[in-house]
């Protein structure tokens, strides 16, 4: 009882109480498919908020591994086992959990079939798949590929597979990165990653270094990224945008070869962060555009295609607000509120959201930026003077306060939402 008079006072001042009075007038069913940090942070929180709603939670991985921090893992400064955590937590709140995967979506049923073979009904659903690639969009990279060349966008083995390939090259040897056109999962993680194998290389591989391939011409905390790399890598990283023949046009992973428009480079360890879309089971439930993403209304992040089912975190279109772990927590707990709004009869307040996005270019080297959002003319929007990124530069140790900052921040979004 403490935790959830805890909950709604937190609930209350971030503006979900409407919600909150009506909540005990709130019943029904509610899927959630997907176990991340929107999907089980919805769950949890349409628990707290509605204690007489029957929530289940579809999740066929018993641990989840977190890709916040995962970049850590490949600069060694991380264990992999320290981006794992399980969903005891999400149990206790006493959300039923259904260890299987979600395989169709009957959105005129109102009902979820999972790999199991049952079905659950559901007043509401929130799906939250993540992300899935687009094999075949880079020519030369599939599923087998990504053992040759690693993408690690989706943390895990491939993690792992990615900083042993870093561990066995040699001293002197060529990284090799590639980063997509926008949307993709954590815009500035690309730049995370190159910033934190510099930082290995550094002190393991000094000969070493690393080229970063991008479809773009400009990215998330760009100057702040590039006056840290001249500081602390000058003449490890090379960056080559669009304009400059950056965009990678096919690869070949028998020989780590990427080729671009004007140039061929031959790594000897290759990572390929590929193109992406929904999760799958978005496209199968009709949720998911021609773009492979999901649009949806920004006060509850219900489908614009498929009334009654709600998307959240990297799979849907959310207008200004990036695909973040910070962003789906936040988008959870407000799609929570309006859920439990929804079903009690009441109408949903129009929210504002905030993001924050931290990266590390070194193990005590970190800087971040801020968002705040809000629903205007059918998207969330930027609220003009709020958010911004940190200064340009730094004094008094800002830079490792920043990354203590990381750290915390990582602890606290998962203990919140796994714990």
């Amino acid at each position: 009882m403490s935790t959830r008079r805890h909950f709604l006072k937190l609930a209350a001042a971030a503006g979900l109480a409407p919600a909150v009075v009506s909540a005990q007038s709130a019943a029904g069913k509610v899927v959630v498919v997907g176990g991340g940090f929107a999907g089980a942070t919805a769950a949890r929180t349409l628990k707290a908020l509605a204690p007489k709603l029957n929530v289940t939670l579809v999740e066929p991985n018993p641990v989840y591994t977190a890709c916040p921090f995962s970049n850590s893992v490949l600069a060694n400064l991380r264990e992999i086992s320290q981006q794992e955590f399980r969903y005891d937590g999400v149990k206790r709140a006493g959300v039923t959990v259904a260890a299987t995967s979600a395989t169709a979506v009957d959105a005129t049923a109102k009902t979820v079939t999972l790999a199991d073979g049952n079905k659950l009904a559901y007043d509401r659903l929130v799906m939250s798949p993540g992300i899935d690639f687009n094999w075949g969009a880079l020519p030369g990279y599939d599923e087998a590929a990504a053992q040759r060349m690693p993408h690690a966008w989706k943390a895990g083995a491939q993690t792992m597979l990615l900083r042993n390939q870093l561990q066995a090259m040699d001293d002197g040897g060529l990284v090799v990165m590639s980063a997509p056109a926008n949307p993709y999962r954590c815009p500035p993680g690309p730049y995370e990653r190159a910033s934190l194998i510099a930082y290995w290389m550094k002190i393991w591989k000094p000969k070493s270094k690393l080229l970063l391939l991008d479809a773009k011409d400009a990215f998330s905390k760009q100057r702040l990224f590039q006056n840290g790399w001249a500081q602390l890598y000058p003449g490890v990283i090379e960056w080559v945008p669009l304009s400059k023949g950056g965009k990678v046009t096919s690869v070949d992973p028998a020989t780590l070869t990427f080729t671009t428009e004007f140039a061929t480079h031959k790594a000897a360890v290759a990572n390929v962060i590929p193109p992406q879309k929904a999760g799958t089971i978005a496209g199968q439930a009709g949720v998911a555009d021609r773009t492979g993403w999901c649009p949806v209304e920004p006060v509850t992040f219900e489908s614009t295609l498929r009334p009654g089912i709600h998307v959240l975190g990297d799979a849907a279109i959310m207008g200004g607000m990036p695909k973040s772990a910070f962003a789906a927590n936040a988008q959870a707990k407000v799609c929570a509120a309006a859920i439990v709004a929804l079903l009690a009869g009441a109408k949903p307040q129009d929210p504002i959201l905030i993001n924050t996005c931290y990266s590390l270019l070194a193990a005590d080297y970190g800087i971040s930026v801020a968002g705040v959002y809000r629903p205007d003319k059918g998207q969330l929007t930027d609220v003009p003077g709020a958010g911004g990124v940190s200064a340009l530069e730094a004094v008094g140790g800002l830079r490792g306060q920043e990354a203590l900052y990381a750290a915390s921040w990582f602890r606290t979004i998962t203990a919140e939402t796994f714990g």
